[in-house]
């Protein structure tokens, strides 16, 4: 299990969750839940590492934050 931090929010434009993993540069997920999005970049995630060390690219070392924001 990977420790990226993950931002979560909800896109008018998109009419979806839009999940993020800012860290990895253009690791995006959606979803019609928060659930579905947190799942489905959770999976990105992984893809993101693997090609990443596929075509030898650095992996960023996750950050440690600790705080927690949600938009409603």
């Amino acid at each position: 299990m990977y420790k990226y931090q993950i931002i979560l929010y909800w896109s008018s434009e998109d009419e979806s969750y839009i999940a993020s993993a800012p860290e990895l540069a253009g690791c995006m997920a959606d979803g019609e839940t928060m659930e579905e999005a947190l799942e489905n970049i959770k999976v990105v995630i992984g893809e993101w590492i693997e090609t990443a060390k596929q075509l030898g690219r650095k992996i960023p070392e996750p950050k440690v934050n600790l705080s927690y924001t949600m938009q409603n």
